[in-house]
């Protein structure tokens, strides 16, 4: 960060914390779902649907917030977004039945839908153009440390406060707020075009970009695919199909975090300088090799190596692409833009734990056989959706792109 101002720091430091706290409450779910399946009297199917509706109802946040971001300014918008999670998390503690759980579970998903695109877009027009990459796999590895801190509190304090109590500690997040209030400034690139930006509609945006949007989509469906195939049905892989217990879910969960924080912020680097796409395939093609040792390894040692393996592997790819979606966003719709294809993308990838839990039942139990097929197939697939994808590295932001981009044609596309 040489040579960065107070702000720039402000901001980078509110956008990852914003990302991490929000993995943190999304993630305390993922450990307490057999606890909430005994409690209501649900199965392991109908419980993950806890997980699948959250996942669907985030590109419907990803619209609102980024809209709001787009029209606002990013800086509010984060507060509000930040402000919303947390309270819903809260409040999840205190759901009587299953059907309120589920109804705050989709309102959460909302909430936590709009907190990438608009904080991604926020760091991205704010550091120095030859920082993107490093911020890039910091502002990313946001969510392994949310995963992170989940599994600390989940090995520290479960057997204390239960299930209910995990969701009310989510309520931390709140005091971001607070920060975020008296240390970070609005978006210099939203500031300059905030003029030119009200004279342009939607429809347009979509008229101008709707190649690009769908290829957005297809890749982030994948990603998606990536990361929650090879996270979500962890733990209860570990429980189910090894009898572990909390104390060892935790710190095998906090070994494969370790790894996705290194991943993310070491191909975000390197990605500046072999560039984005070169940098994707590679780590997505790491995680054939590391399937083996992942999924069908036995003991906690050898299943921890693996696990840290494929994080690695799995968010070293994934801490390419703040950097990656916002260069390849339209000017004019750059807070909402990045995260909605990326949460469109969940919406279309929210089948994952039920998919998997469906066919790990129907196969004796046979969780590491889900895992495998799953993260084998998409990682190919990522691989050739970014090999034949665009990138534009280093692009510039701000008012001249805006008016290079409205000079374009209109039928002309990406």
């Amino acid at each position: 960060m040489q040579g960065w101002t107070a702000q720039q720091r402000s901001v980078v430091v509110a956008s990852f914390l914003g990302w991490t706290l929000d993995a943190f409450d999304f993630f305390l779910l993922v450990f307490i779902l057999t606890d909430i399946g005994q409690e209501f009297g649900t199965g392991a199917e109908t419980t993950s649907w806890l997980v699948t509706l959250t996942l669907a109802m985030r590109p419907l946040g990803a619209f609102l917030f980024g809209r709001a971001a787009d029209r606002f300014g990013r800086r509010p918008t984060l507060m509000v977004d930040v402000l919303a999670y947390s309270l819903l998390e809260f409040a999840s503690g205190f759901a009587p039945t299953f059907t309120v759980l589920l109804v705050l579970r989709m309102l959460y998903g909302i909430a936590m839908g709009g907190e990438w695109g608009v904080g991604a877009s926020l760091t991205m027009e704010t550091v120095p153009v030859r920082s993107r990459g490093f911020v890039s796999g910091l502002l990313q590895a946001g969510y392994p440390t949310g995963y992170l801190l989940a599994s600390v509190v989940y090995g520290l304090f479960y057997d204390s406060i239960g299930w209910r109590g995990m969701f009310m500690i989510g309520v931390l997040p709140a005091l971001l707020v607070l920060y975020i209030r008296r240390s970070v400034p609005e978006s210099p690139s939203w500031t300059e075009t905030r003029t030119t930006r009200e004279g342009i509609s939607l429809g347009d945006t979509l008229r101008r970009h709707w190649r690009l949007g769908i290829y957005a989509i297809l890749l982030m469906t994948a990603f998606n695919f990536f990361s929650h195939g090879t996270q979500d049905i962890y733990p209860t892989f570990l429980k189910v199909q090894h009898g572990m217990g909390p104390h060892e879910v935790s710190l095998i969960a906090i070994v494969y975090n370790i790894g996705a924080i290194i991943g993310g912020i070491a191909c975000g680097m390197l990605s500046e300088r072999f560039g984005r796409r070169r940098v994707i395939v590679i780590a997505a093609l790491l995680a054939l090799p590391a399937l083996p040792l992942w999924a069908f390894s036995s003991g906690p040692v050898l299943l921890a190596a693996g696990a840290f393996l494929m994080q690695v592997a799995v968010q070293g790819a994934w801490g390419v692409i703040p950097a990656h979606l916002n260069e390849l966003s339209p000017e004019e719709a750059r807070g909402t833009f990045p995260g909605f294809v990326y949460q469109t993308g969940n919406l279309l990838a929210a089948i994952n734990l039920t998919l998997q839990t469906h066919i790990a039942v129907t196969n004796g139990n046979d969780y590491a056989l889900a895992m495998a097929w799953v993260t084998g197939v998409v990682a190919v697939v990522i691989a050739l959706l970014i090999a034949f994808g665009p990138e534009r590295r280093g692009v510039a932001f701000g008012a001249a792109r805006l008016r290079s981009e409205l000079a374009s044609s209109p039928a002309a596309g990406e």
